[in-house]
């Protein structure tokens, strides 16, 4: 029998959705059906579903920076990625195990900062240490911060309200340190189109999608930023990743699903064949 090649590996270093619409179980779904195998690093555990988030526990940093150093060390990283980071300590262990494993700006391993701040739900996710840590220690790490509009307001204190206002976010967003900037516009629904933007510091670049009319859209935030990172472990170009993770929640969101009371979730199995769908 020959041995088979182990495929590409990404990391994310998230929270757990008991719902499994978001969160890690996001982005390990994604990870999956972009052919990446997924690593994880665990930093909390919430008890939600789609009435909303009713209780959480957060992991000691040591344990979150721990998991990060371990597969680290032992696996070989593509790319890695962030969700819920859940406080100012654990931003600070994850900043320090990144560093150690070459992980975001300028190390070998790319490094995409998704940053998590409130639940769709609109329950807050961390306090402004956390907030302050966010900016402080992982923007300047990223090789790319994919922040929705919300998470824009939150970093940047800015209202866009239309597709200017993305381009002036973007150039806010780049001065505090990243190296790419990828403004998500799922939540500019005046816009009859879905147009986000990547920003590196001089070029724009627009990455069209239509707008769906479906309110399962829970984890379309996660599945973008998953599957750019899968892109990158993947060892496609910044740019092509971004189109490729545009691609990937496009088609999520089109296929999204009814689960439970609320709001479902955007579906990976529009990559499976129909037959295995059911």
């Amino acid at each position: 029998m020959t041995e088979a090649t182990s495929p590409p590996a990404a990391l994310t270093i998230a929270g757990s959705d008991s719902g499994g619409a978001a969160g890690l179980q996001a982005d390990l779904r994604t990870f999956l059906t972009c052919g990446v195998h997924g690593l994880v690093a665990v930093t909390a555990v919430t008890v939600q579903n789609t009435l909303g988030v009713h209780d959480r526990t957060d992991l000691p940093p040591h344990i979150v920076a721990g998991q990060i150093e371990a597969v680290a060390a032992d696996m070989r990283v593509g790319a890695a990625k962030t969700g819920m980071l859940a406080s100012g300590e654990i931003i600070e262990a994850v900043a320090a195990a990144c560093d150690a494993a070459e992980i975001g700006r300028d190390r070998r391993i790319p490094f995409v900062v998704d940053p998590v701040a409130a639940s769709m739900h609109g329950h807050p996710l961390f306090d402004d240490a956390g907030l302050g840590a966010l900016r402080e220690l992982l923007l300047p790490r990223a090789t790319v911060l994919t922040p929705n509009l919300d998470e824009v307001r939150l970093l940047t204190g800015l209202e866009v309200t239309d597709r200017h206002g993305m381009r002036e976010a973007a150039v806010a967003l780049h001065a505090l340190g990243p190296r790419y900037v990828l403004v998500k516009s799922g939540h500019l629904v005046s816009d009859p189109e879905c147009v986000d933007l990547l920003f590196d510091g001089e070029d724009f670049v627009e990455l069209p999608g239509p707008r769906f009319s479906t309110p399962h859209t829970h984890g379309a935030g996660d599945a973008m930023a998953s599957a750019f990172t899968a892109g990158l472990a993947r060892g496609m170009p910044v740019v092509e990743a971004a189109k490729f993770g545009k691609w990937f929640v496009s088609n999520a969101v089109a296929h999204s699903y009814p689960m439970g009371a609320k709001v479902g979730p955007v579906s990976a199995f529009w990559r499976l064949a129909p037959e295995d769908r059911a």
